[in-house]
């Protein structure tokens, strides 16, 4: 139990629903989509399109998705991939040939096609209760009517504004500058284009105008998009994949995703004895830094879109191998970064109903405003996902048409037994396996309660820094100077955790939403 003395939140418990997401509104709105009769899949694809409007610097209906889902809090876990693909005339030789050593993050070469339109279509059709044109209503509705502006989110904002481009500019600024607290944002004309989808289902987005608005403008800004390339979009069902933690099952998504990396990064981790140490001391920041660098550079070789490599990086052999390589008291030199593709922006949330369904979806344009680029009518912000391909010839995340590239957005489950026992996800681009082993390990090593292991502070070794939030004592940053790490002190929080807690002994639900975020956990 935290102490009431100090600053903090309690967690928060419900019996019939709990919801988790990164802003207020979105939950709000979830938990009523639950108390009218929806269940945790209509109540997810609620909360999700509408942060495109809430937070359009993480995510909105040009982005993509990764789901999973357990039907009744059961074992048998459904995996939706709504990650979208390069344009099929997408050549790495060609840009290659126009002087770029990685893919460029704010570029029309950078934008793949939208997957997550799609997939909440193909969801809500296979497991919702109340269709998607009630999930869809309440976007469609603030779209129209406009939210008022979250301080993180006027934050990230600000610090974005420069990279929109073009119509862009016109679409998601005010008078040429990000908008401030409180103030208000509408999207009507995505408002629009969701009517569309609510009324035809994804040929409303993957083709007619819609689709003919992305197109067209893409092909302005010097793409190679198609309409055939929209019109082909599939989401895609996958098995999960798994690892074991403290007695725990951690379920994530396979490959495009990085999901594999959290678990290599557990599996190197069960080498040492975390629990012994000081949970914001030195030494438990330098294992889980090593064991990061380790794990992200057997990412950065192997994850892409055809992943010959997936047993070798779940593999227990491997990593009793890689946790050999790690030294208590010195630093290694951080992994060579395998693109740009580092940053950050997502949202991710949590869903549990009455009935147990269990969702965790992760929804994002990548970098924040994606690519800094929209479509000239109804200003959709394009992605910038192919950001996550290398230029690295016969890499086999090397970027070409028709190609899903390397995907830092991963939902997640927590399951022991036959039982799921808690969605979650820790949003943050490269940091989120991360963030899910030291969330987990908040959990199972330290026996923090769930917001308690979410509001702690982390450290993240990332681009030859070891980012150290200001939560850390100046003597434990120094103590990681003097094991030969670079530390800085970043100027943005690292990550944004959302999780639900499911209490089968005693029939309760519990929510924790991350502060370092405009959110909250509501239940009922």
């Amino acid at each position: 139990m935290r102490d009431f003395h100090l600053n903090g939140r309690s967690a928060v418990y419900g019996c019939n629903g709990m919801v988790a997401a990164s802003n207020p509104l979105a939950s709000k709105v979830a938990v009523q989509i639950l108390e009218s009769g929806g269940n945790a899949v209509d109540a997810a694809i609620a909360a999700a399109v509408l942060q495109g409007v809430c937070e359009p610097q993480m995510t909105g209906i040009g982005g993509d998705c990764f789901i999973l889902f357990a039907p009744k809090g059961g074992a048998d876990v459904v995996a939706l991939n709504g990650s979208g693909r390069a344009p099929a005339a997408l050549s790495a030789d060609k840009i290659r040939a126009d002087g770029h050593r990685t893919m460029p993050t704010n570029g029309v070469e950078s934008v793949t096609i939208p997957g997550a339109i799609d997939a909440f279509c193909r969801l809500s059709k296979d497991h919702g209760k109340i269709g998607l044109k009630a999930s869809l209503a309440p976007a469609i509705h603030y779209m129209k009517q406009g939210v008022p502006v979250g301080p993180r989110t006027s934050f990230d904002w600000d610090l974005a504004a420069d990279r929109l481009q073009g119509v862009a500019r016109a679409f998601y600024l005010q008078n040429g500058q990000a908008p401030k607290a409180g103030q208000m944002f509408a999207a009507p004309k995505q408002a629009e284009v969701l009517e569309l989808v609510a009324e035809h289902g994804p040929t409303g987005f993957y083709q007619g105008a819609v689709a003919e608005d992305m197109v067209q403008s893409l092909r302005g800004l010097g793409g190679v998009h198609t309409l055939d390339d929209f019109a082909s979009v599939a989401c895609e069902y996958t098995d999960p994949i798994q690892g074991e933690f403290g007695g725990y099952d951690l379920i994530e998504h396979p490959p495009n995703g990085q999901g594999a990396t959290a678990i290599c990064m557990s599996n190197i981790l069960s080498h040492f004895d975390i629990a012994s140490m000081d949970p914001y001391g030195v030494q438990r920041a330098h294992i889980e830094a090593e064991a990061a660098k380790l794990a992200y550079d057997a990412r950065n070789r192997f994850i892409a879109d055809q992943c010959d490599h997936l047993d070798h990086m779940l593999s227990v052999d491997t990593a009793v191998k890689m946790a050999g390589l790690i030294d208590p008291k010195r630093a290694m030199p951080c992994a060579t970064r395998m693109s740009e593709s580092v940053h950050k922006d997502t949202i991710c949330l949590s869903v549990v109903d009455r009935d147990l369904n269990a969702v965790s979806l992760i929804y994002s344009v990548f970098h924040s405003f994606g690519s800094g680029l929209a479509s000239e009518k109804y200003g959709i912000n394009f992605q910038n996902r192919g950001a996550g391909f290398t230029l690295t010839p016969n890499h086999p995340n090397e970027a070409g048409g028709g190609k899903r590239p390397m995907h830092t957005i991963i939902p997640a489950l927590l399951a022991q037994g036959d039982k799921v026992i808690m969605p979650f996800g820790v949003m943050g681009g490269a940091y989120q396996p991360n963030g899910h082993v030291r969330f987990i390990s908040n959990l199972v090593d330290f026996g923090m309660d769930l917001q308690r292991a979410i509001d702690g502070p982390r450290a993240f070794c990332d681009a030859g820094e070891m980012k150290v939030e200001r939560g850390y004592s100046a003597p434990v940053r120094q103590g990681l100077a003097d094991l030969g790490h670079e530390v800085t002190i970043p100027k943005v929080p690292i990550g944004g955790a959302q999780a639900v807690w499911i209490d089968h002994k005693n029939g309760v639900l519990v929510g924790a939403s991350d502060p370092r975020k405009d959110g909250a956990a509501l239940g009922y």
